[in-house]
């Protein structure tokens, strides 16, 4: 059967608006300024920025008026607590495993943590598996990432495609590889120029579709 790997955060999952809802939270439960949702956002760079790193800053900005263990429970809990799956997106993944594809989840981030989205979403339940860069020890666009996923549904790299919103760990460890990918924009617009992806969609739902077409 064919292998159909799929990013998690911003690309099956809008973790964004989810960790946009906790700090929303986060900052009325302990009576903090609004405006510094804004701040808050531009720190963790959809994820991007260490735990630690955001930890440290959030810790130093609010000393005094936020219980460390607060900060901790925000970046630990707060995103998987409120992330969900669109139904479109659900609908799609039904579809390709309805067609044959053996779809797999690769996510670069802590164990607990994306583990704690997959099974809350109920994706666990429309996945044949998934790794997670914790767990393997190497993260996207490292190609031992693309081949434990493979390995861990026992399918093979050839015909793979991978579906993700990451120019750099989706797209580019794609290229490296070999494999056609599909980038999910967003709204926004290609800006690398040394690779490009085999097709642009704005959702995963409608990237999954294309695969599926394309296969067809």
């Amino acid at each position: 059967m064919p292998l159909l790997m799929l990013d998690l955060d911003n690309t099956l999952v809008d973790r964004d608006a989810a960790f946009h809802d906790a700090v929303t939270a986060f900052l009325t439960e302990h009576h903090l300024p609004h405006t510094d949702l804004t701040w808050v956002m531009a720190l963790d760079a959809s994820g991007y920025t260490a735990r630690q790193d955001v930890a440290a800053a959030m810790t130093d900005r609010y000393q005094g008026l936020v219980p460390t263990t607060a900060i901790h429970a925000l970046l630990d809990h707060g995103t998987a607590d409120r992330v969900v799956l669109a139904e479109l997106s659900r609908e799609a993944l039904d579809t390709a495993r309805t067609d044959g594809w053996t779809c797999v989840i690769v996510t670069n981030g802590r164990t607990v943590q994306q583990e704690a989205k997959i099974r809350r979403t109920g994706l666990d339940q429309l996945v044949q598996g998934w790794v997670i860069s914790e767990a393997v020890g190497r993260k996207k666009p490292e190609p031992e990432i693309f081949h434990a996923a493979a390995d861990a549904v026992g399918a093979s790299l050839a015909d793979a495609w991978v579906i993700g919103d990451s120019p750099h760990a989706d797209i580019a460890g794609a290229n490296a590889l070999g494999l056609r990918s599909v980038w999910v924009s967003n709204g926004r617009p290609w800006a690398q120029e040394s690779y490009q992806p085999t097709h642009v969609a704005v959702d995963v739902a409608t990237a999954i579709d294309h695969v599926i077409t394309a296969a067809r």
